[in-house]
């Protein structure tokens, strides 16, 4: 049966108005919400079989643990992990939320099933001499590329080190947005915006950048360009980072997302205040930062072997 047989017209009209209040007041990307609308899909195409027939908004209200379960399991069977049966559990969940709130029954058996378990792992940040080396000059001398391609790249993974900017945010900046002072306005996750401190190293290498370009930067065009004057790929980011990562004889942990987990760890070592750090990443939930106390640990305790009178 296929997702759009599988899907009463009174449920995909409510699918309809739950996604334009996704994006209208939540303000959550098209990506988001093709995947939500995807995972909701996905949820109502099994209920489809399980059922019998496209279930309406009544006999989703009727749905019970088991009928979840029984989901989860068919996903489990066609090789789906834990990560993937909590996110199509999250869209579902919203969707249920939207009817509740707009009267059209409460889908209880969703809310009954406990969500599947993650195992927790830890960032892996670079050493601080790899990480100011990864984002230093001294590396990109003599190569062969051209000089505003080496310089752009330095740019790049500047901010994600010096400003602790995830790789989509620092693609994202416009011309417009290159940094005021000593600050930078960044959209993150949600189109929330943050103000973000801008080192003066940082600020030199996006400046070298720019002035080397060959390119015209509009201010309303994207700041970091590739090759061919589009938009800046993330996964050029991506091969320099292995350019680099080869020369210093990294692991492959050492990615770009690396330097994100560096900029909160190594601040955490230097004594930074936890809720700021929160701010700084754009995290929405203190629990979420909170990992890299985890990540410093070791410091902590080879700092308390070393310091305490009794240790």
């Amino acid at each position: 049966m296929s997702t759009h047989a599988a899907i009463a017209a009174e449920v995909s009209a409510e699918i309809a108005r739950w996604l334009g209040y996704l994006g209208a007041e939540k303000r959550m990307s098209p990506k988001t919400l093709e995947a939500y609308a995807r995972d909701v899909g996905q949820f109502l195409g099994f209920l489809a079989e399980h059922l019998g027939g496209a279930p309406s908004l009544k006999q989703l209200a009727r749905l019970t643990p088991a009928d979840v379960r029984a989901f989860m399991a068919a996903r489990r069977g066609q090789g789906a992990g834990n990560r993937t049966l909590m996110r199509v559990l999250a869209g579902s969940r919203s969707f249920a939320r939207f009817l509740e709130r707009n009267g059209k029954g409460k889908v209880g058996a969703l809310a009954a099933v406990r969500t599947p378990k993650l195992p927790r792992s830890l960032p892996k940040p670079l050493a601080i001499k790899d990480a100011k080396r990864m984002t230093g000059t001294d590396l990109r001398k003599g190569e062969a590329r051209e000089a505003w391609i080496v310089a752009r790249d330095a740019a790049v993974l500047g901010l994600l080190y010096g400003c602790g900017l995830r790789i989509a945010e620092a693609l994202s900046l416009q011309r417009k947005d290159l940094p005021t002072g000593d600050s930078l306005t960044v959209t993150g996750k949600g189109n929330k915006t943050r103000m973000v401190p801008v080192l003066s190293q940082v600020a030199k290498l996006i400046a070298d950048y720019v002035a080397l370009c060959p390119s015209e930067l509009p201010a309303d065009g994207p700041l970091f360009i590739g090759a061919r004057g589009g938009p800046l790929a993330a996964r050029v980011v991506q091969l320099a980072m292995a350019r680099l990562r080869g020369a210093l004889g990294l692991p492959d942990s050492a990615t770009p997302h690396a330097l994100r987990h560096s900029f909160a760890t190594h601040l955490l070592a230097r004594g930074g205040d936890l809720r700021a750090i929160q701010e700084l990443l754009g995290h929405a939930s203190l629990s979420t930062t909170q990992i890299y106390t985890a990540v410093d640990s070791e410091r902590l305790l080879e700092v308390y072997k070393t310091a305490h009178p009794r240790a």
